[in-house]
């Protein structure tokens, strides 16, 4: 339980860091109250003595547009941007960068001077999360439930760095025609085969699965408003020597990786691609390295 020293502690020392100068950067999602962004960003600027802030603003596709013209007008330094943002984000930003161009989505946005630049760092922080973990999938298979912002930069990530086959499954909505597109894209310019598949089709995903060395959620369910729910139907199609993961961090152990881990299956929540990937969008706000061991400590 919190206490009122503890609390006035907290606000001195966020006042006393608050100044004339101070440079904001935001968080686009919804819903956002959950988030540990917060938190992360403004103690690494803290550690570093940086003079910024960070703050989360509850912000659908219907408000973005107005948001984005926003911050062009006090100069908010970046931002990062989540569900369901982060493709809708991309066609009011000036510029895109190679990664973001490829995987058609946003999680992080860069002020220079006015120009704003689109950036994707999901995938480079789950592929580094994975190390982290000293999990290795590098020229082997994997099986992803999810078409969306997030699941798309990982996909592509994926591809580049070596995955030697990635099974794409997403229902037949909005996303669908996308998800059609990076697997072109992956099977056209990486050496990696990519597959898409109807993930209302449930034979198919056991059989994907199957095969593969893990298998990733990369959609929201699990998380609110949908915890307690999965994209896998039941823990049959789960076997002790696949490696789950699951971009949900809150909560930290998704339904799905409680099935996987009633089979005895190795398991990966969100966390890790959290911090990784906020550890990349510090660095093109900032210029400078956060304190990741430290961020660690706090979040884990």
């Amino acid at each position: 339980m919190f206490n009122n020293t503890h609390i006035g502690k907290e606000v001195f020392r966020m006042a006393e860091r608050i100044s004339g100068k101070t440079q904001l950067i935001g968080l686009l999602g919804t819903p956002i109250s959950h988030s540990l962004s917060p938190k992360m960003h403004n103690e690494a600027f803290a550690k570093l003595g940086l003079d910024y802030v960070y703050l989360a603003f509850d912000v659908g596709n219907e408000q973005l547009e107005d948001v984005i013209k926003g911050y062009r007008a006090l100069g908010v330094r970046g931002s990062n941007v989540t569900m369901p943002n982060k493709v809708l984000v991309k066609k009011y930003l000036d510029k895109l960068s190679p990664a973001a161009e490829l995987a058609g989505a946003v999680n992080t946005i860069v002020n220079d001077d006015g120009v704003l630049t689109g950036h994707i760092t999901d995938g480079t922080g789950y592929m580094r999360a994975l190390v982290e973990a000293n999990v290795d999938i590098i020229g082997k298979k994997m099986t992803i439930a999810g078409a969306g912002g997030a699941a798309t930069a990982i996909c592509i990530q994926a591809a580049l760095d070596g995955v030697k086959e990635i099974s794409i499954f997403n229902k037949k909505d909005a996303f669908f025609d996308r998800a059609e597109q990076t697997v072109q894209d992956i099977n056209a310019k990486t050496d990696c085969k990519a597959q898409l598949f109807d993930l209302d089709d449930v034979d198919a995903l056991r059989a994907e699965i199957a095969d593969s060395v893990i298998f990733t959620n990369a959609t929201s369910i699990g998380m609110k408003p949908y915890v307690g729910q999965s994209v896998v139907p039941d823990a049959s199609y789960l076997r002790p020597d696949l490696i789950v993961s699951d971009v949900v961090y809150i909560p930290t152990k998704s339904h799905l990786l409680e099935m996987a881990e009633g089979v005895g299956c190795e398991t990966i929540n969100g966390l890790g691609m959290m911090l990784w990937q906020g550890a990349k969008a510090f660095e093109i706000w900032t210029g400078e390295e956060m304190p990741v061991d430290y961020i660690k400590e706090l979040l884990f």
